[in-house]
């Protein structure tokens, strides 16, 4: 517990974290949740995460739900949202080129925007079903956690190409959410974007502390894949990663050359997706701390983040031009994770930072809430591991 260690009480710490869920998953709904209850079906009540400066709901955000629940030991709100993405996310016919995997983009009645994944999505549902099962045990149907991901876990990695028609109209086909000969996730599986944009990856997609628990979880078959994809993931922070400012990329190559999408040049940029990947080899070094890179890595971009002083841009070109007058709660968070595996002495100043701020509210609460809640467990050291010895202690019922 950094904060801890930094002065703060423990009790103290407990109560932020604690204050924080509380506003953001049972706050004022017109001002501080961003998660709403949504009736219930067969398997009981549901709820999902909303957008709300967007006023939709992701399958990013159902995700980060999802884990941030089973995180807090909150059982029901976890069963809600994840009978919500199974309902109205999930593509269950076979036959669809989606089939496998969640929609990335809902309306609030349930309905789709855009039927093809985002596969950072379902690389946090795995692993959340992972530390439910651990963590609480499993039950029938949906609630078999560990059941509902491994089947997910073997789609992401073996499912074959399906073609057909996605969002009602657009012909194409979807293939396995990893590039097999690279072992990396990639952006999207939508082959028709390949033919556009070549197939690619996005760094803040990068969860090789995941992969290192799917590397012991996942049937015999697909471990050493994992454990492959792990330093493949490690190896292109190294190569995205800016070599005076570690700043990185929304959208990569595999070979980690920036990718500017042919919807958004700017893509090349260090903007909101890419605040997540200095998060990402943080946990992986705290988790594992499989390469010493990723502190190099981290200090290079905390030294460059200093140097604009306190109130650094949320966004940079990768040689560090400010792209943006303002700083942003988010990128906060995620930058005290990266502070957790740097040698630099400025390092407490960026956990600082995230201790004196405050959860979200307002129009743009999402992102920034999400990220500052799973900052805060893990400055706190409490985004744990829940493996197969877990013992449960039951939901909370706060």
């Amino acid at each position: 517990n950094v904060f801890v260690e930094l002065g703060h009480p423990e009790a103290e710490v407990k109560a932020k974290i604690d204050a924080g869920y509380r506003q953001l998953f049972h706050g004022k709904p017109d001002s501080e949740a961003v998660l709403f209850e949504a009736g219930q079906n067969a398997d009981g009540k549901r709820a999902y995460i909303m957008d709300i400066g967007n006023k939709d709901v992701r399958s990013e955000g159902m995700s980060y739900g999802m884990m941030l629940a089973v995180q807090m030991n909150q059982q029901r709100d976890f069963d809600a949202l994840w009978n919500w993405a199974k309902s109205q996310m999930y593509q269950a016919d076979p036959k669809h080129p989606c089939y496998g995997y969640f929609s990335w983009q809902m309306r609030r009645d349930g309905t789709a925007m855009d039927e093809m994944p985002a596969p950072d999505a379902e690389q946090y549902i795995i692993t959340a079903l992972f530390f439910a099962s651990h963590r609480w045990g499993d039950g029938q149907g949906i609630y078999d956690y560990r059941a509902q991901a491994l089947e997910l876990l073997d789609r992401v990695k073996n499912r074959q190409e399906i073609d057909g028609k996605v969002n009602g109209y657009k012909a194409t086909s979807a293939v396995a959410l990893f590039n097999p000969e690279h072992k990396m996730v990639r952006f999207t599986p939508d082959t028709g974007n390949f033919k556009i944009n070549g197939d690619h990856t996005n760094p803040s997609y990068h969860l090789p502390a995941f992969y290192e628990l799917w590397a012991r979880w996942a049937p015999d078959k697909d471990r050493a894949f994992w454990a492959e994809a792990a330093q493949a993931s490690r190896d292109l922070f190294v190569r995205v990663a800016h070599p005076r400012t570690g700043l990185v990329p929304d959208y990569a190559e595999f070979d980690g050359r920036p990718k500017a999408a042919s919807w958004d040049p700017y893509t090349v940029h260090f903007r909101f997706d890419a605040w997540r990947t200095p998060m990402n080899w943080g946990v992986d070094a705290i988790w594992w701390a499989a390469d010493p890179r990723e502190q190099e890595l981290s200090n290079r971009i905390l030294a460059f983040f200093a140097s604009e002083g306190p109130d650094y841009a949320a966004n940079f070109s990768l040689e560090g031009k400010p792209l943006v007058s303002y700083h942003s709660l988010g990128l906060t968070a995620t930058s005290a994770v990266a502070a957790l595996v740097s040698s630099l002495p400025q390092a407490r100043d960026f956990v600082e930072a995230l201790w004196t701020s405050s959860p979200p509210t307002g129009q743009w609460r999402y992102y920034d809430g999400m990220l500052y809640l799973m900052g805060l467990l893990h400055v706190s050291g409490e985004f744990r591991v829940y493996d197969k010895s877990s013992a449960s202690a039951g939901p909370a019922t706060g």
